[in-house]
């Protein structure tokens, strides 16, 4: 049977080669392309959005935006599918058709990330989290308001059509674009297959992290391939316990871990990356009365046209504006604009948690803390320098940050059924996280004197450099 490429699209990608998508052109009445979800005001806003939230400042080829991510997302969603639908239907009952499902996931790969706000997470941070919520709260509001019926009327992808009766559920593409609360109550309701696939996009490895390492290790320039894709999907299915690698991909696994790592020390957590959000820290909270009304939850609409570019272009309109608050704001934003960092690295101190450590023993869960101790250490003339303590914190295994973990699991042919996977397996080369402490002042006038307060404060663990 010759293929039926009428309703297909090709989109150019540089991670994935071609990504195919169904088009507009040659579907029946009615019946909704995954074009026009793509086209979506909601979605083409992605291409307003950074995919990294300041390091684009930093690296300048990482220009990337999370729409080209989201794209990517979707088609990694189909690739996985592909290898892992067999496994699904046979660990579960009632498994919907394979179009049903791939339609699932690639929808819910495109959207996963239509809550992000400008500057991605840390607008959750800064933003969000005072009315509570967070940009999957965003997203999943979104995809059950203004997408829903696009999205039930859905009804193939590049490789298949749902089943005759089947209808895309927008709640069931909410729900997967949720992190797990680690409470039972969360899974209450919801058919095993669908609890399963929630793993394609919370867990160790997900389309979602296995596009973003690709795609920021490849757009910073940091690493063209950055870990072996194809090994992990093709030593990877479903058991009736959830996600399950085989042994024999473990490997391929704990390379993957070591790399999301590594961009994180070298990229996302670069000493002046972090300067710059130190910056943007201490003028965002000024800055969003004068842009955004509240809860975005109450105000969708415009949220639709709140993006990153809306917002540069704002406040760089604001330094020749005729109210002088602006005016001081705008002139503060310029600094950023400019990269006229004016946070410099003092002191930089990393430390590694293994299994059975835990960071929240430590002061390292308190920057207020580290500041206070530091300053009693320093000399006397020293002691009220103006200066900053930033904590950057990542998890090498997500579950660690959750009441529970279950989402990933290890079939090793010697034990005969599948086991979650123990942290010494995944672990014993690499620690489960750590944490990286610097100090930032004005100048470097007393680097000298903070790096030697801030070895006595955290004593001889972990490694520690200086900038001087």
């Amino acid at each position: 049977m010759v293929r039926d490429f009428t309703a297909e699209s090709l989109s150019h990608d540089p991670i994935h080669g071609y990504i195919p998508f169904i088009s507009r052109s040659g579907l029946p009445a009615g019946e909704v392309s995954e074009q026009e979800v793509i086209d979506h005001p909601w979605v083409q806003r992605m291409r307003q959005i950074h995919q990294l939230q300041t390091a684009w400042w930093v690296f300048p080829s990482a220009e990337h935006t999370r729409f080209q991510h989201v794209l990517g997302v979707m088609h990694l969603a189909s690739l996985a599918i592909d290898h892992w639908y067999d496994s699904l239907c046979d660990s579960c009952r009632n498994v919907p058709s394979r179009g049903y499902v791939e339609t699932l996931v690639r929808m819910a790969g495109l959207l996963h990330d239509v809550g992000h706000g400008p500057f991605g997470h840390f607008f959750d941070d800064h933003y969000l989290d005072q009315f509570g919520v967070t940009h999957e709260d965003l997203g999943a509001a979104i995809i059950g308001g203004e997408l829903a019926d696009l999205l039930r009327r859905v009804r193939r992808n590049p490789r298949g059509k749902l089943a005759m009766l089947e209808e895309l559920d927008p709640a069931q593409v909410g729900w997967l674009i949720r992190r797990p609360s680690g409470k039972a109550a969360d899974e209450e309701g919801h058919p095993d297959w669908l609890v399963k696939l929630r793993a394609l996009f919370s867990g160790i490895y997900t389309v979602d992290n296995m596009d973003f390492v690709l795609r920021d290790a490849y757009m910073s320039g940091y690493n063209v391939k950055a870990f072996d894709l194809f090994r992990l999907l093709h030593y990877t299915f479903f058991t009736s316990s959830g996600l399950t690698i085989h042994a024999n991909g473990l490997r391929a696994l704990i390379n993957f871990i070591e790399v999301r790592a590594n961009l994180f020390r070298t990229i996302y957590f670069h000493r002046t990356v972090r300067a710059l959000d130190v910056a943007l820290e201490e003028v965002f909270a000024e800055t969003m009365p004068h842009l955004f009304p509240g809860n975005p939850l109450e105000h969708l609409d415009e949220y639709r046209r709140f993006t990153e570019a809306s917002f540069l272009v704002d406040v760089q309109r604001w330094p020749t504006g005729d109210d002088p608050l602006r005016r001081e704001i705008g002139r503060r934003w310029q600094n950023i604009f400019t990269r006229q960092v004016l946070w410099k690295m003092a002191a930089e101190r990393a430390m590694y948690f293994h299994s059975g450590q835990s960071e929240q023993t430590t002061i390292f869960s308190e920057p207020d803390v580290v500041e206070k101790r530091l300053r009693k250490k320093l000399p006397k003339d020293v002691r009220d320098v103006e200066m900053r303590v930033d904590i950057a914190r990542h998890y090498h295994r997500p579950s660690t940050k959750l009441p529970a973990g279950g989402q990933n699991y290890v079939y090793n042919p010697s034990e005969g059924k599948p086991r979650e996977l123990s942290d010494y397996e995944l672990f014993r080369e690499l620690p489960l996280s750590f944490s990286i402490c610097r100090i930032y002042t004005r100048d470097h006038l007393h680097d000298a004197a903070i790096q030697k307060a801030l070895l006595s404060v955290l004593g001889d663990a972990g490694d520690a450099k200086t900038n001087m």
